[in-house]
């Protein structure tokens, strides 16, 4: 078999490999994949943590990750690219641990017994979440069994709106006197 025929590698190996090396790191390990690209190897690594990942701590998992799969021997001789992201802003909501780390976040949730829901995340727990709906931001709470799926929305204006506004002008207007003479 040449070097860049390497086999699959097995996914939960994978896993149990990388999770204590990106803990290590700071972060948790939310998904491994490993595509084929070409001749080489893609390993996509998407991490997280509470309060998200910034691309310092993106920088330190990646080191961290591709020291572990350069000594890993499954990996053979077979060259491959290393990709560490993070879930991403419209990530899919699959469980407690997402829904706390999207708190304040707008979501679309598509409910078992039909019907959507959009809301954003006032609190959640291991049972359900508790999401402020409408402009009233009435509280709905919901325990994950009743949702089908749930997504983070993306907000394009929402931090536009949430900062204050450096900006605006001053309540009072400049004196006369503060502005320089003109005398040419």
């Amino acid at each position: 078999m040449s070097p860049t025929a390497a086999p699959r590698l097995d996914r939960q190996k994978l896993r149990v490999l990388l999770e204590p090396v990106v803990e290590r790191a700071g972060a948790q390990l939310e998904d491994v994949t490993e595509q084929r690209a070409g001749s080489r190897r893609l390993i996509r690594v998407v991490v997280d943590r509470d309060g998200g990942v910034s691309l310092d701590d993106i920088a330190d998992v990646t080191r961290a990750v591709s020291e572990a799969l350069d000594g890993y021997a499954a990996m053979g001789e077979a060259a491959y690219v290393l990709e560490v992201t993070s879930p991403g802003v419209d990530r899919p909501l699959t469980a407690p641990k997402h829904w706390r780390r999207a708190r304040g976040r707008l979501v679309k949730a598509v409910l078992k017994a039909g019907g959507e829901l959009t809301g954003r995340i006032a609190d959640s727990d291991e049972h359900g979440v508790t999401l402020l709906v409408g402009e009233q931001e009435k509280e709905r709470a919901l325990p994950y069994g009743e949702i089908a799926k749930a997504r983070v929305q993306v907000e394009f204006n929402r931090a536009a709106e949430d900062a204050p506004d450096d900006d605006a002008p001053d309540d009072e207007a400049p004196d006369d006197d503060d502005a320089p003479d003109d005398e040419s």
